[in-house]
């Protein structure tokens, strides 16, 4: 059954982009995470699954990485394909190439880009001028591999999505954004609680709020953390100060105080409650050590499930 289906839906996505999770339905969304799930299970049993042989992928990085190299990387092996690692320090695109241009040279050399940059102006302008799949690896306005595979790890532990309560505690940034929109095309309840002067762009705001009541979803932003976990059943952070943001480290320790995830505040949530973080952590900032290798963190499977939903999303824009 899941073979009949996978052969369906890749002719839906196969040449698409995926810039940003608004761009995809709750069925499309959906049936990534089942693809995603297919596609860990034949790894955990040790069976070759390489619809992407002869497949290659440009990574392109303007902001360095750990896990969106390496999953991306492994991934698109694993597929049968090959991934090829282009600095912006190594490319033309960093020597003042049009991004126009460099769409159209490396359309005629590959199956498909994935780009981690800084504008999410710049992937747009990317999938715009490009004839082959583009996919967002982080902006500074999304970040949406992550949601995918955080929205499959949420299924996993929880059994479902629709109807599930996350609280995302800190920064309005590009993951508050993607969890946001992820949820609202979900059916979840996605609670941000950050202070005043670091809450998500308005427009992120209107754009899940919307979709959120398309799909019997909810959206909202609450200050107080501990108003914000009460009956949550995930409670996810991220750093403070992200990357590019170094130099406001100080301050914003001052401006996030009382918004580390610890044990107190995971006391006003449910009692089965699940901790996420998309890493890199830095204990004693956003969240305690305590938390985040306690019984409640599932950090590690979130992070492993990267490689899984990305291979899906592969498999399905390039297979």
């Amino acid at each position: 059954m899941i073979t009949k289906e996978i052969n369906f839906q890749q002719q839906e996505l196969k040449g698409r982009d995926f810039l940003t999770l608004a761009d995809y339905t709750p069925k499309e969304i959906n049936y990534l995470l089942d693809l995603a799930d297919y596609i860990k299970k034949q790894k955990q049993e040790g069976i070759a699954f390489e619809p992407l042989k002869g497949k290659t992928l440009g990574m392109i990085f303007e902001k360095s990485s750990t896990r969106t190299r390496v999953s991306f990387e492994a991934g698109i092996y694993q597929l049968g394909g090959l991934g090829i690692f282009l600095s912006s320090k190594d490319i033309q695109i960093g020597r003042g190439e049009t991004i126009s241009d460099t769409a159209q040279v490396l359309s005629g050399y590959l199956d498909g880009i994935m780009i981690r940059t800084f504008s999410q102006e710049t992937v747009e302008e990317l999938a715009d001028k490009a004839n082959i799949p583009v996919i967002n690896g982080l902006t500074d306005l999304y970040h949406p591999c992550q949601v995918l595979a955080d929205l499959q790890t949420i299924k996993e532990i929880k059994g479902k999505l629709g109807g599930t309560k996350v609280v995302y505690i800190g920064d309005g940034n590009n993951m508050a954004h993607s969890l946001m929109i992820g949820a609202a095309i979900t059916g979840m309840e996605l609670v941000v609680s950050a202070p005043e002067g670091y809450q998500p762009n308005p427009s992120v705001i209107e754009k899940a709020t919307k979709l959120a009541a398309e799909h019997g979803a909810k959206v909202s932003i609450e200050v107080d953390p501990t108003v914000a976990v009460k009956d949550a059943d995930v409670i996810y952070t991220d750093v403070w100060a992200s990357m590019g943001q170094e130099e406001e480290q100080l301050k914003r320790e001052l401006d996030f105080d009382g918004y580390q995830v610890n044990e107190n505040l995971l006391a006003s949530a449910k009692s089965d409650v699940t901790f996420m973080h998309c890493l890199p952590a830095h204990r004693g900032e956003e969240v305690s050590a305590e938390v985040i290798d306690g019984e409640h963190s599932v950090v590690f499977q979130q992070a492993e499930n990267r490689l899984h939903a990305q291979k899906a999303l592969m498999t399905a824009l390039m297979g």
